[in-house]
């Protein structure tokens, strides 16, 4: 199951993907985590130090072989430097599992311990000086929406990803890659603004959303979320003694973590589980065709002096079920 972490900046949903993860991997579950964040936090939030999560690979630096490894053999792709980051699947193309490994993982991701299990972490990558007036930080999460559109995974198996802040994750058809998103927002208006926000967006296209929120200090705030959320608030996490610990990198064990907030997170689980169910790969296709023809439109067919329409493969649906070569 693929599920996103958004919010406003500050709201916590580094910390809450984080514990999220931790969660997952408790329970034994096989878990590659992605920090598509324009602040990179997530490998701190994991109990890495600051020399361990600047050493983390970056995807971007590593397009030109992940490229390679998706193209594949699939006829339709002349070429890796004709692929965008909303290059879709089709016949031939490689695909990515949660579990295995591959030369993606073997290049950009690193495992981390955690208590009861290790997950996969993988990067964007930190906006530097030397992007600076020349790049827009969405160029460096298009690793992770072409690694998404090449992702299949299956129940029981878990891609979570912290995205970046506030709207900008709109700004790529990345937001229709998930199974569950989790809003996580503070009883504030700012805080449901976000949330307004992207609920009004992500509606046209059928993204599942629900909203977490955070930093809750008692009845009136719980009472104001309820009202601005409505039913699609699913629950709450409070005060953490535990994570306070965590922030000053000193993390006790992950089972001491408060009993509310387990139960928060086991909330969480239990929301992500229930729509495996009601996955549908042929929409899911679609959507990503649709963002990849308007991205060609855009600005892909003039930079890759290719008409980048021919790489859909009408007859291909992404699914659980598929093969692909190895």
């Amino acid at each position: 199951m693929k599920i996103a972490f958004v919010g406003k900046g500050g709201s916590g949903k580094t910390t809450l993907s984080s514990l999220f993860i931790r969660h997952l991997a408790a329970a034994g579950a096989p878990v590659v985590a992605i920090d598509a964040d324009i602040n990179q936090h997530l490998g701190a939030a994991l109990g890495l130090d600051e020399a361990e999560s600047a050493a983390l690979p970056a995807l971007g630096e590593h397009l030109p072989l992940i490229k390679d490894h998706l193209r594949g053999s699939n006829p339709r792709i002349a070429s890796a430097e004709t692929m965008i980051k909303t290059t879709p699947p089709g016949e031939g193309s490689r695909l990515l599992r949660v579990r295995g490994d591959n030369p993606v993982y073997d290049a950009c991701a690193r495992p981390v311990e955690l208590d009861g299990g290790s997950v996969r972490l993988m990067v964007t990558g930190p906006f530097t000086d030397a992007d600076l007036g020349v790049a827009c930080y969405h160029s460096k999460t298009g690793a992770v929406e072409l690694c998404l559109n090449h992702l299949v995974d299956g129940r029981d198996e878990y891609v979570v990803v912290d995205m970046t802040a506030g709207s900008d994750s709109f700004a790529s058809g990345m937001f229709t890659r998930f199974d569950l998103t989790f809003l996580v927002a503070e009883p504030t208006r700012k805080g449901v603004s976000v949330y307004r926000q992207y609920k009004e967006y992500a509606r046209d296209f059928g993204v599942a959303l629900k909203v977490v929120g955070n930093k809750v200090q008692g009845p009136d705030d719980l009472d104001y979320l309820r009202e601005q959320a409505g039913d699609d608030l699913l629950t709450t996490v409070g005060h953490s003694d535990w994570v306070r610990a965590m922030e000053k990198g000193r993390p006790p064990r992950f089972g001491l973590l408060e009993d509310a907030n387990r139960d928060a997170l086991r909330a969480l689980h239990t929301a992500v589980d229930a729509t495996h169910e009601l996955r549908d790969w042929e929409r899911y296709t679609h959507q990503m065709v649709h963002f990849h023809l308007k991205n060609a439109r855009s600005w892909g067919n003039e930079r890759t002096g290719a008409d980048l329409a021919a790489q859909v493969d009408p007859g291909f649906v992404l699914g659980e079920g598929i093969a692909a070569p190895a």
